[in-house]
């Protein structure tokens, strides 16, 4: 099967008020979901979850989310190479008012759930960052909706930073297999990349391959704002073009009772984790918590 459904360029998938509308039927699957909304200055929208819980991620900007008589207020940040960001969580069947009086773009990362959470608002601060990997896999981690670090019922939510020239997802993995050392999960990729020194358009590369039983195949070159679906499969590498720093948010869900990730490296990748013990952590990521 060749990937290209897989394959959402920017501005190709508007719907109901968002720059970017992935649900679960327009996947073709059953459990995760993103939604970009992009307010201008004074802008409010209500998000309605219905049978999903989300993860409300300022890109850029800030906001206040109101549901009933709470209100949350998000700090944001200028854009997603600035360091992580605050973010609040959306339970389901809630109708939640978010509103930027300076404008700003905002991720809704969804996941079908019958579990009804608490609306709450997650610190900027207590966003574990790590680095992980070295040498030219170096990259950063903000494990901001990582299972057993933010309580959510199915949603599992990172994102990741991958220096110009280097590359991340590596080894390739899989978590599409129920099982003692796997779990399955569905996984949207979303890339913002940064610009040359004079604003020129960056580029980076993203692979998926054929996992036992599972036919994929996806080889493409991403540009700022396109995203990538994962319905199964080995996934990565991700690389950044030299000059050219690379951001993905991962959004992932799936049927399992537990939410956990659990992963099975590439057997012709695996080898790669056992040369970092002798490399150096990329200096560009070292020294102040991986950012």
């Amino acid at each position: 099967m060749s990937g290209d459904e897989y394959v959402i360029p920017a501005g190709t998938a508007p719907a109901d008020g968002y720059e970017l509308e992935i649900t679960p039927k327009t996947a073709g699957w059953e459990h995760s979901s993103l939604r970009i909304l992009t307010l201008p200055a004074g802008g409010a929208h209500t998000v309605r979850t219905g049978d999903e819980e989300f993860f409300l991620v300022p890109l850029s900007g800030s906001a206040t989310v109101t549901l009933g008589s709470q209100t949350h207020t998000l700090a944001g940040r200028a854009g997603v190479f600035e360091g992580p960001t605050d973010f609040a969580y959306l339970p389901v069947r809630s109708s939640v008012r978010v509103a930027a009086a300076a404008g700003g773009r905002f991720a809704l990362c969804g996941a079908r759930t019958e579990t009804e959470l608490p609306f709450r608002y997650g610190p900027r601060d207590e966003v574990p960052v790590e680095v992980r990997g070295a040498g030219q896999s170096s990259r950063q981690v903000r494990n901001f909706g990582a299972a057993g670090v933010f309580e959510a019922a199915s949603a599992i939510c990172v994102e990741v930073i991958t220096p110009g020239g280097n590359w991340s997802s590596y080894p390739a993995h899989k978590h599409d297999q129920a099982g003692p050392h796997e779990c399955e999960l569905e996984e949207i990729y979303y890339f913002e990349i940064a610009p040359g020194p004079d604003g020129q358009p960056g580029l980076g590369f993203h692979r998926t391959s054929s996992s036992p039983g599972h036919e994929i195949d996806i080889m493409v070159e991403v540009h700022d704002r396109d995203t990538v679906l994962i319905p199964w499969g080995w996934h990565g590498p991700c690389a950044a073009a030299p000059g050219h720093d690379m951001y993905y948010l991962n959004v992932m869900a799936g049927p399992g009772e537990e939410r956990v990730w659990r992963i099975t490296d590439h057997p012709d990748q695996a080898w790669v984790r056992d040369t970092w013990a002798d490399q150096q952590i990329d200096a560009r990521l070292a020294g102040n918590g991986g950012q």
